[in-house]
């Protein structure tokens, strides 16, 4: 069952809007332990493949809240504080920098981004010199890919404006309220289909880096192991059925009844946009390892976003492997 609710708490920093709780229907609901997820962004067409695994998460006994915050700082905030038990994101600059108690125990998505300007304005990295742009977060992969590709053509930003949500940012560019931006795969086809013609796609280098990942309070992990490896066996089986036939994404949807309420353009586009996602090996099949935490190490430090040498980081440090790799060896390594 579903549900919609409002979080208020007086006197807090962190306001937790929409939560939507998903309980398994059998009477084994909730025996298995509950967690609160907070996202840092509005609930879209992309987050499908997410929910569909916390609801075959909830059908075996997790007891799952979702919430959808205004950026990824206060879902961060709302994670270190205790509001919130898994957040969505990169915070490697959050846990290096304040030395937040937080680890990443989950590779949601591959960095797979296109930077993207008004083409009446600029057609070139090099036109962006002195420009503003918008990115999702700080900290963000999109922040660290339009941070490297400034230091390596030589170029420096009047502005950066943390605009949360691929969604916003497309449709802001439509409207000419933002001129030079980066989008997902999915905005990319929006804004080519509205707007044929107008905007130019820059060129990027291959990047092998991790976009979207889970993270929690390391003590939390510990502590609820059990609802933590039914959401990561969840999670794998779905992104592995999900890369076998990006089509079953709208059947499944239909089956858990998840995010009923996004907009019916997502609905159409939503094999579309999964099965180019799968086509760009958006969603890994094994959740994470720590070859490509040392991935991400390479490129976030090579953009900015992290102090320091990639060889000098350690990987527990920053992630918290042991459920994924509980999970590879329970379900087998693709």
């Amino acid at each position: 069952m579903i549900g919609l609710s409002v979080i208020r708490k007086a006197g807090t920093a962190v306001a937790l809007a929409a939560a939507v709780s998903l309980s398994a229907i059998s009477a084994e609901a909730q025996d298995k332990g509950s967690m609160h997820v907070a996202f840092g962004d509005v609930p879209g067409g992309e987050m499908v493949n997410f929910m569909i695994a916390v609801a075959r998460a909830a059908e075996r006994g997790v007891d799952v809240k979702t919430s959808y915050l205004q950026s990824e700082d206060l879902a961060a905030q709302a994670i270190v504080s205790g509001q919130a038990d898994i957040g969505v994101g990169t915070p490697y600059a959050l846990i290096q920098k304040v030395n937040a108690p937080i680890r990443m125990f989950y590779q949601l998505s591959m960095l797979r981004f296109y930077p993207v300007v008004n083409g009446e304005m600029y057609k070139s990295w090099k036109d962006l010199d002195g420009a503003d742009v918008a990115v999702h977060g700080r900290g963000s992969g999109t922040e660290a890919i339009m941070q490297l590709m400034a230091k390596e053509n030589g170029v420096k930003f009047n502005s950066v404006s943390y605009v949360p949500g691929s969604g916003v940012r497309a449709g802001a560019l439509l409207q000419g309220r933002i001129n030079a931006s980066i989008v997902d795969y999915e905005r990319s086809r929006l804004l080519e289909r509205e707007a044929p013609g107008k905007f130019v796609f820059l060129p990027l280098p291959d990047i092998k880096a991790t976009d979207e990942a889970l993270y929690a309070n390391r003590d939390w992990l510990e502590s609820e192991q059990e609802a933590v490896s039914i959401l990561v066996e969840e999670l794998i089986k779905t992104w592995r059925e999900i890369n076998e036939d990006p089509s079953k994404i709208a059947e499944l949807r239909e089956k858990y009844n998840v995010l009923p309420d996004i907009e019916e353009i997502e609905v159409e586009e939503m094999v579309p946009a999964f099965t180019q996602g799968v086509s760009i090996d958006l969603y890994p099949d094994n959740g994470g390892s720590a070859e490509s935490v040392e991935e991400d190490f390479v490129f976030f430090t090579t953009s900015g976003s992290m102090d320091g040498d990639a060889k000098d980081l350690k990987v527990e440090d920053y992630w918290y492997l042991a459920p994924v790799e509980a999970a590879v060896e329970k379900l087998g390594k693709k």
